[in-house]
């Protein structure tokens, strides 16, 4: 065997590093930038698996056959809490906005048609709720988290639809076929960037959170000596040129070094969510 702590056999066989993103499709290209970034910087090879539904790419982390992840705080905290795979957290981003105050959390903001009354949560009885997946914190698990906190009950919505993307729910809520939905604070900010004509076709009307920000992990068969080394690079990109205009292009700030027990509040939101079963749920691809 290699003494080489550089030297990593994973399950392709290769010694590659593979890395899979479980978030919205509108961070891939910040993903793809950063992992490049870092097989530049570090010399390790690592790669970006693309190509695959989310679902798989989450099965690929969950079986140890991709090394590097991001993923949902929510999923992290599952697969810690039952043991399903046994992940370590490598990194939190920092968003660059002010509203994230230079802390590694983000929002779920609230967003209804332009030409909706809703003004407040509140407004919202009796709507129809869009949502991503099931699984997600952002776009679903808040939202019932909420309705716990302030005593209210599944039947709060008239019904929900599962759309199965933050894009497809805002896609629905711009043509008004749904009253409002969750969504993750910086997939919208993205979305905002790349869409000119959304501003005018939604409206933010509340924001949920702040809540931890969904984070890097890396599985534990992945040697010390290699995910210090991707840390350290993550942690000290924004010190340099080459690293401060990827993370911009990615309005990040920077990435910081996050513990297990700084995503208890998930924990906690999750069994109040638990609570919750929200109304008529059914499926729509868009």
């Amino acid at each position: 065997m290699s003494n080489n702590p550089h030297r990593h056999q994973d399950s392709t066989g290769d010694g590659s590093i593979p890395f899979v993103s479980v978030m919205a499709a509108n961070a891939d290209p910040t993903f793809r930038a950063l992992v490049s970034y870092l097989a530049r910087r570090t010399g390790l090879p690592i790669t970006m698996l693309e190509g695959l539904p989310w679902s798989e790419r989450q099965a690929l982390l969950e079986r140890g056959l991709a090394s590097v992840g991001a993923i949902c705080g929510a999923t992290y905290v599952r697969l810690t809490d039952q043991h399903e795979a046994a992940l370590q957290l490598l990194a939190a981003p920092v968003m660059l906005a002010a509203r994230y105050e230079e802390q590694p959390v983000y929002f779920s903001d609230i967003v209804v048609p332009a030409a909706s009354r809703a003004q407040t949560f509140g407004d919202l009885r009796g709507g129809c709720l869009a949502y991503n997946e099931p699984q997600s914190f952002s776009g679903y698990q808040i939202v019932r988290a909420h309705l716990a906190a302030h005593g209210e009950t599944g039947g709060f919505f008239s019904r929900t639809i599962k759309a199965g993307s933050h894009q497809a729910v805002l896609r629905m809520v711009a043509a008004g076929a749904a009253d409002a939905a969750a969504i993750d604070s910086t997939v919208l900010e993205r979305e905002l960037d790349l869409q000119p004509e959304l501003p005018a076709q939604i409206r933010t009307i509340a924001a949920l959170g702040p809540s931890p920000i969904p984070p890097l992990v890396v599985t534990r068969q992945l040697p010390a000596a290699l995910a210090h080394t991707l840390r350290a690079t993550l942690i000290d990109m924004h010190r340099e040129t080459e690293g401060r205009t990827i993370l911009q292009a990615g309005m990040l700030s920077r990435f910081v070094a996050v513990e297990d027990a700084d995503y208890d509040p998930i924990r906690a939101q999750l069994q109040r969510a638990s609570t919750i079963t929200l109304n008529g749920a059914y499926s729509q691809d868009l």
